[in-house]
């Protein structure tokens, strides 16, 4: 039973200074003033006798026991505005509202939609994609259901629940017709380096394995050309240029089976990343999300076994 001083408002308002990390800008969110949304997020912290924010000289941050509230706090928020807009509506559509990583979107994620939707025919989608951190805080705000890519190596994982799927190794990639094929089936560092690169962009667990790369190659590219997670972009503009395109191997699977693009055979990864999803478990799991892992799950397998087989 929650304890009585708490309520409503307390967690509505603890919520949205949470999310957008300043008190001024929660009030004019919740259209109440500046110290009223001060002295609720006060009387909170008094009845549960921690701190949950840490005053920083622009803005709030969550201590380690507000983030242990919101985690809880936010999806039994979602969960009871959904039983509102439930009552409101007679014919609620079935949605599941996921977090993708691009590393899936050329691949698995079409498939596994596929399957889901010969099964669930009726059963809505709201694909949300994004890098992991941004993906994972909604999560944990309970606005999205689960978030699916290469997530075991994101801190702000560590307090949800992850499943692994399998292994994808990050490859370089040119096009089928690159200069660099010349040099033989393995060409040297130095002339990977004076090539443009196409990268995925700073701040994402993609991004930081690469650079492990570098280090351990003792060399840098001389031009970064392109920093994006952008699938199109990335994909039009190596097949009309000399750049050398880093990416996880399903989202250039089609264009290699086609044989517009050639990988090249120096390994970013010598086993890949883990592939899966993460769930928050304070928040009930909808049987449309339950329909939507178990296609997940046999889709992957396929993508395991292959794995296994190179």
């Amino acid at each position: 039973m929650i304890h009585s001083p708490i309520k409503l408002r307390h967690l509505v308002a603890f919520q949205e200074v949470a999310r957008l990390g300043r008190i001024k800008a929660a009030a004019e969110a919740l259209s109440i003033t500046q110290p009223g949304i001060s002295k609720t997020i006060r009387e909170l912290e008094d009845s549960l006798g921690v701190k949950l924010f840490e005053r920083l000289p622009r803005g709030v941050r969550l201590t380690p026991a507000g983030r242990t509230l919101l985690r809880h706090a936010a999806p039994a928020l979602r969960s009871l505005q959904e039983g509102i807009d439930a009552i409101r509506q007679d014919n609620a559509e079935t949605v599941v509202r996921l977090g993708a990583l691009s590393n899936v979107e050329g691949g698995l994620l079409p498939e596994v939609l596929h399957a889901l939707h010969g099964r669930h025919p009726h059963l809505r989608m709201e694909v949300d994609t994004g890098t992991s951190a941004g993906l994972l805080a909604r999560l944990r705000l309970g606005e999205l259901d689960l978030v699916l890519g290469r997530l075991s190596e994101a801190e702000e994982i560590r307090d949800l629940q992850f499943e692994h799927l399998y292994h994808e190794p990050l490859i370089a990639v040119v096009r089928h017709d690159h200069p660099l094929l010349e040099h033989g089936p393995t060409p040297d560092t130095a002339a990977l380096m004076r090539y443009p690169w196409v990268v995925p962009p700073r701040g994402t667990t993609l991004r930081e394995q690469l650079e492990r790369f570098w280090v351990e190659q003792a060399a840098t590219p001389v031009h970064l050309a392109i920093e994006t997670l952008s699938l199109p972009l990335s994909t039009r503009y190596v097949l009309m240029s000399d750049a050398i395109w880093v990416t996880p191997r399903d989202t250039a699977r089609e264009a290699i089976a086609a044989g517009t693009m050639t990988p090249l055979p120096e390994p970013i990864e010598m086993r890949g990343g883990s592939v899966g999803f993460a769930v928050n478990t304070s928040q009930p799991s909808p049987r449309a999300v339950q329909f939507f892992c178990a296609c997940l799950r046999k889709t992957a397998s396929h993508y395991q076994e292959a794995a296994a087989q190179q």
